[in-house]
């Protein structure tokens, strides 16, 4: 699309919520609109106000390209959260970019793109490769809440050259340093604003010419923002979730109680075993680069479902990174008081002893560990537990516990790991310690996992996903909030809690979420043993020339022997060579 007056064009991906507000101010300044998008009003904000202000102005899910015809450069910008994608390749004069690699690749200049295995190894370690880096050397993420301007007559000199010159218009570490120096002092006036912050955002999300729906479990976060859509709702909204056939793994019951509650139009798939492995081979296309969570197998099944009958449904992402509610910060705080009550002596005693005689005093041992970790008294956890115990600095302990194979550079031929938002020094100093977890999840665990997983997945089915909790004014709100109102004595969310039992009974309040995950352990040794063994085959990785093939297969043996769960760690592999066979030598 071109400006008015023909200085600008953008190419543009995303949302602008709340812009008829946007566009009311425009006209109010004599701008005259040709139609009614809010990419029109995006680029005529840029045209009036200028680029930053025209950023600070819009609140959305959004990326893209602004060629400056005045002044001969092209303008790359995304959204606060990183929402959406934007790659940018430099290779010689040339300079590509786009929602999704697999565009890039089709440049002649990119065809041949060698494997960065530096980003193999980072990877490795966190199931995802981080921002900025691409699975693809010369080819990078702009960072989220950025900008950066490439002119068109004097080309980049490199990657790092771009990168070195990008600007932040919202930055993580300033919002979490206002917000602990604005903080608002009673719980109930920070309910009251979250609650009428929260009815803004998804109202603002709820406008489209489609209809909308809303990805519904147990947990929470979806349960929140289904009861606020229905509240602000004329007509019953449609809900959607998955069942799964293994117990430990479904929550649709639960789910269905609160559809029922809330008087939803309720809708539920079963996620059949062969339906859910039958994505497997999808999965390299869908995503781009590698990519292992293990959860984007059911988030692309429920987003299957919806589209159905909507092309756009609201979720419950966020809640976790800006209210404390991963399980893993109340265990970082346990780990934090029992590296200070251990030994050092007894530690090295347990990091050095045989596995074997670990296995058989772990049940002696289980009455002097917290209660949460007691029925995982096996020998090969309390080693573990040792490991983590002795590495003292509390962000490194943090670090290796998140990381799925801690020894990734050792792990890929050829490979190192570069600095990593997750693990950057630069961080708020005054932060409480759940709080500095939430924030390294904020910066690089959100962005490069949770919204690569929601958005590829959505897109991939023509279903456009939004997040309410991820409204960038109420991610602030909960950062001025009371630190009691996001984790307090062990248990973490407890705003949205409080928010939610304004609109749902105890009785459903008090449900397990469960976790969206597949039974990935059974799977390996069962329906999926033969492709795994084909996949993980020695003669196969030595081939590739990726990966050191010893720890790799000693960990498969370990696995199929029920002597070890090792499926996480294998599905990075597993997802590495699915994503290798599909792309690695495409021309």
């Amino acid at each position: 699309m071109h400006s008015e007056s023909g200085r600008y064009s953008i190419v543009y991906n995303g949302e602008i919520y709340g812009f008829l507000g946007l566009r009311s101010e425009l006209q109010a300044h004599g701008v005259q609109f040709r139609g009614h998008s809010d990419t029109e009003v995006l680029i005529e904000a840029v045209e009036l106000y200028g680029l930053e202000s025209a950023l600070q102005r819009c609140n959305g899910m959004f990326a893209f390209a602004l060629y400056d015809s005045v002044e001969r450069k092209v303008i790359f910008a995304r959204d606060r959260i990183g929402k959406k994608p934007l790659y940018i390749g430099i290779s010689g004069d040339a300079v590509a970019f786009g929602s999704e690699l697999k565009s890039i690749r089709k440049h002649p200049s990119f065809q041949s793109a060698e494997i960065d295995r530096n980003a193999v190894a980072l990877y490795l370690r966190y199931n995802y490769v981080p921002t900025p880096y691409s699975i693809y050397q010369n080819v990078f993420k702009l960072p989220h809440g950025s900008w950066v301007s490439i002119s068109v007559d004097e080309p980049p000199a490199s990657m790092a050259a771009v990168l070195a010159s990008t600007k932040s218009y919202w930055d993580a570490f300033d919002v979490v340093e206002r917000g602990y120096a604005q903080r608002i002092a009673s719980e109930e006036e920070a309910l009251d604003l979250l609650d009428s912050s929260l009815k803004t955002a998804v109202s603002e999300r709820m406008v489209s010419d489609v209809p909308v729906g809303a990805l519904l479990s147990s947990g929470i976060d979806s349960c929140l923002v289904s009861a606020v859509m229905q509240e602000v709702s004329t007509s019953p909204i449609k809900t959607y979730t998955v069942r799964f056939v293994e117990k430990q793994y479904n929550e649709a019951d639960a789910a269905s109680a609160v559809a029922r509650h809330l008087r939803t139009d309720h809708t539920e798939i079963t996620a059949e075993p062969e339906i859910a492995l039958g994505l497997i081979a999808d999965l390299p296309d869908v995503y781009d680069e590698p990519f292992a969570d293990p959860s984007q197998i059911p988030t692309l099944l429920v987003s299957k479902l919806a589209r159905r009958t909507v092309t756009v449904a609201l979720s419950g992402d966020g809640g976790d990174e800006f209210f404390g509610g991963y399980k893993r910060y109340q265990r970082m705080v346990t780990f934090d008081r029992l590296a200070k009550l251990t030994p050092a002596v007894a530690l090295r005693a347990v990091k050095f002893a045989p596995e074997w005689l670990l296995d058989a005093a772990a049940p002696l041992g289980r009455h002097a560990l917290p209660v949460a970790l007691r029925d995982e008294a096996t020998g090969s956890r309390v080693k573990r537990l040792a490991e983590l115990l002795q590495i003292r600095d509390t962000d490194d302990r943090y670090l290796n516990f998140v990381s799925q194979w801690p020894d990734a550079a050792d792990i890929v031929i050829g490979g190192r790991e570069p600095p990593t938002a997750m693990s950057s020094k630069r961080i708020p100093p005054a932060l409480e310690p759940v709080d500095r977890m939430m924030y390294r999840d904020m910066v690089a665990y959100l962005p490069d996992d949770i919204l690569v997983k929601l958005d590829r997945a959505s897109m991939a089915v023509g279903l456009e996903m939004r997040a309410p909790l991820l409204d960038y004014r109420f991610i602030e709100l909960a950062w001025r909030s009371p630190r009691t109102l996001c984790f307090s004595e062990g248990q973490g969310k407890r705003a949205l809690r409080k928010l939610l039992a304004r609109r749902l009974p105890d009785t459903l309040m008090n449900q397990s979420k469960r976790g969206f995950g597949i039974p990935l352990n059974d799977w390996l040794r069962g329906p999926l043993r033969g492709w795994a063994s084909d996949m993980l085959a020695p003669s196969r990785l030595r081939r590739d020339g990726i990966f050191r093939v010893e720890p790799i297969e000693a960990r498969w043996k370990e696995h199929l022997s029920s002597t070890r769960d090792w499926g996480a760690h294998l599905w990075t592999i597993l997802m590495f060579n699915s994503w290798l066979d599909r792309w690695a030598s495409q021309e």
